[in-house]
């Protein structure tokens, strides 16, 4: 664009907002057209083209970083990358919360689909998400459909701008010009995953666009020397006394050697074929490893599971990408949709005052084998512990070992009873009042600090509790009495595990 282009854009007026209208109105009809402007395609990039794009991004203008980021996608690392940490992010669980009757239009399945998802295409989210990993900020704007209903269409950020003087964006669009952005306003979405301000400063375009001009000059340079020297040499030897006819006709031969050729040669003359044994491809094959390394450790914060190294178990999401890269992208484009895209919808769909949020489960699922090994040691170790107490006449409190170590236990879970012939666990009586009341004296008399079911403080089958009381000891210093006193009451219902 032109100096002249560029300072008649920055003095026109601000257009209208355009945004608070009926989705089946003219103006609904006139947004359905294309916004985004045709893209501008380079095939060729080169080390200063990545410093131009670098500088004219410090000024706002984002063409060149979105056009190189559109030709690193070319890349099939790049984009199987980005799509594996996109693509199966947007797949993921979502967990709604706020107002029960708009979660539950937006949960509610429209064919093999849901209302959310017809709202924000997976594919549309995608995008945006991975515009933000890799330029820091995506744009994209909800579009009227004849159902009435808006949809998330993301844009391209080629013609995303941002003026200093103004601390606004605008967009660069087909049939309106410069379009100032809103955020929110029920048109607009601006994705800022690299923060309010310079958010392109921290995408991954520079330092990954450098890797990928590298990478495809090594590509060409390699593909050159490949067709160079693909096809040895090949030399004509005639004898030192040969006339220049006999050398001329000897190397015509040679030279027409085709498919299965026989020379025929008295001695003087020879066939030979001349083979380079230099090792110059190795320094481009260096150069492309080292660049697919930078694309893996940049995008997905490790390499071992990508190229199934050392360490590689797995092939799930949480395998191929960083868990927190996962947490952080889910996060940051929740915040977006929950913040810009679903308060306009909900307010024309619902009325004013109603909410309703969206957030990705990005709990990294349980690798089951792993956790029933871990159940089945826990519970050789309990048992060793507990027999390995009964020596000493001591009594395992296997509840709270189960609560340590996180096992689930149905049924009796204060680990009193004992299993019957079924496996079920048959909790025993509890003592009446009176024995309770003499049990609590002879475990007073002999200061015993613990009941035969390891309860220091309570036990209902014992149906005594302990006393808190303070003594001064032989030195003087306050400590603390052993004494027990019957509970009294009924006990608590105890459950019988099937």
């Amino acid at each position: 664009m032109g100096i002249f282009a560029r300072l008649a854009a920055y003095v026109s007026p601000a257009p209208a907002k355009p945004d608070a209208i009926e989705m089946g109105s003219p103006a609904a009809q006139k947004r359905r057209k294309r916004t985004s402007p045709p893209t501008v395609a380079k095939t060729r990039w080169y080390l200063a083209d990545h410093e131009h794009a670098i500088r004219v991004a410090d000024s706002g203008d984002l063409s060149a970083a979105a056009r190189l980021y559109r030709s690193c996608r070319r890349d099939g690392v790049i984009h199987g990358l980005l799509s594996t940490r996109t693509g199966g992010l947007v797949r993921m669980r979502r967990k709604f919360s706020g107002d029960a009757e708009v979660t539950g239009a937006l949960e509610g399945l429209r064919g093999n689909r849901t209302l959310f998802d017809e709202l924000f295409p997976s594919a549309e989210l995608a995008l945006l998400a991975a515009d933000g990993i890799f330029l820091g900020v995506g744009v994209a704007e909800l579009v009227p459909q004849v159902s009435g209903r808006p949809e998330l269409r993301r844009l391209e950020p080629e013609f995303l701008r941002y003026r200093i003087d103004e601390d606004r964006w605008y967009y660069n669009s087909y049939h309106e010009g410069y379009i100032p952005i809103t955020p929110g306003d029920g048109r607009w979405v601006l994705h800022c995953p690299g923060g309010k301000q310079e958010p392109w400063t921290h995408g991954l375009w520079a330092s990954l666009g450098r890797a990928y001009i590298a990478k495809e000059h090594a590509l060409l340079h390699r593909e050159n020397y490949s067709a160079k020297l693909a096809n040895p040499a090949r030399v004509a030897v005639a004898p030192q006394g040969a006339t220049e006819g006999q050398k001329q006709s000897w190397f015509q031969k040679v030279m027409a050697w085709g498919v299965n050729t026989v020379f025929g040669m008295t001695p003087g003359y020879d066939v030979k074929l001349l083979e380079s044994n230099g090792r110059g491809y190795e320094v481009f094959s260096q150069t492309i490893e080292t660049s697919n390394n930078e694309f893996m450790i940049g995008l997905v914060g490790q390499i071992v599971t990508v190229t199934g190294g050392s360490g590689f178990s797995s092939n799930d999401l949480y395998a191929t990408v960083r868990a927190d890269l996962i947490e952080e992208t889910g996060d940051a484009l929740a915040f977006t949709i929950n913040t810009q895209a679903l308060p306009p919808w909900i307010g024309q769909a619902f009325g004013a005052g109603r909410t309703a949020a969206v957030a990705y489960d990005t709990t990294p699922a349980k690798n089951l084998k792993a956790e029933a090994e871990s159940l089945s040691a826990a519970g050789a170790a309990i048992d060793d512990l507990s027999a390995a107490l009964k020596k000493h006449g001591l009594r395992l409190d296997a509840a709270t070992v189960a609560a340590k170590f996180s096992v689930p236990v149905l049924g009796d879970t204060s680990g009193d009873g004992e299993p019957d012939a079924s496996g079920a666990v048959v909790p025993e009586e509890p003592l009446d009042n009176a024995a309770a009341a003499s049990l609590a004296q002879q475990m007073t008399a002999l200061a015993v600090p613990q009941c035969e079911h390891g309860r220091s403080n309570r036990c209902w089958l014992c149906g005594v509790e302990r006393e808190r009381s303070v003594t001064r000891g032989p030195d003087g210093k306050p400590m603390w009495t052993v004494a027990w006193r019957p509970i009294g009451g009924t006990p608590p219902a105890l459950q019988v595990a099937a």
